[in-house]
């Protein structure tokens, strides 16, 4: 197994090459998606 760390500013092609790997089979963990979920209103880490 491989893990690939992918970081860059914007406009870097980040989230196609992302979209590449999953085509390709790879599991994608998107850290930035998950972040908004975690604060989103209602959620308890947004009162933290």
């Amino acid at each position: 197994m491989h893990i690939i760390g992918l970081t860059g500013g914007i406009g870097s092609g980040k989230s196609t090459v992302s979209a590449r790997l999953a085509e390709l089979g790879a599991t994608v963990v998107d850290a930035d998606l998950i972040a908004r979920e975690v604060v989103e209103p209602g959620e308890p880490a947004l009162a933290e």
